[in-house]
């Protein structure tokens, strides 16, 4: 699913204010209708619905020289919290706003919006308010034991480093109907200096140095 953090409360909050996970689906999908009943559920008593969500981002592959000292760099976060069906329209329209800005900045604008009514109705958003989360990163490079590090003839024989992983867009390619001349700057832009930054990470990942291994 696609989601983005926010808070609705207040727009301008970063992450060092108490935000919220808006998720974006389709109104009759699994998740949609568990949920649904969750909130008649609760209506006559029952305990809200909680959620755990995950998410991982591979930096680059640790390639040692055992296969068990193998490794990725990565970034991974796990929420865990309380979630609800967003019935408001103006919160509703907040949601779906920040999660198109969050795939492309400044896209939502240039779209012909609002939904109109039949887009409402067969688009859901829940929010999950966050009861606490936890998060995991591995930077580094590969890290050897000290039996495998005195054999000359393995370091000799098999290559050790670590290969980046970036998320990186390509050429803006326009639609068979498309009648806008040049792709926007908006566009253009985040495609360059995305994939910039996403390299840039992936490679920085790689600067620190990695422990050997007893």
């Amino acid at each position: 699913m696609i989601g983005k953090l926010g808070s609705f409360e207040n727009p301008s909050a970063d992450l060092s204010e108490p935000l919220d996970l808006y998720l974006h689906g389709y109104v009759s999908s699994r998740i949609m209708n568990v949920a649904r009943k969750a909130a008649q559920g609760e209506e006559e008593g029952t305990t809200p619905l909680k959620v755990c969500v995950c998410a991982t981002k591979v930096d680059g592959l640790v390639l040692s020289l055992t296969p068990n000292s193998h490794s990725m760099n990565y970034r991974s976060s796990v929420i865990f919290g309380t979630v609800e069906l967003v019935m408001d329209l103006d919160e509703k329209l907040y949601a779906m706003k920040l999660i198109t800005d969050g795939v492309l900045p400044n896209r939502y604008d240039d779209t012909r919006v609002p939904p109109d009514s039949a887009e409402m109705q067969s688009t859901q958003i829940l929010k999950v308010t966050i009861d606490h989360a936890s998060a995991k990163i591995r930077t580094g490079q590969p890290g050897d034991y000290e039996k495998d590090m005195k054999r000359d003839d393995l370091r000799e024989k098999t290559w050790t480093g670590v290969i980046p992983v970036y998320q990186a867009f390509g050429e803006p390619q326009a639609a068979s109907y498309n009648r806008v001349k040049d792709v926007p700057d908006y566009i253009t832009n985040y495609v360059k200096e995305h994939g910039e930054a996403e390299k840039e990470y992936a490679l920085t990942c790689i600067d620190k140095e990695a422990a050997g291994k007893s």
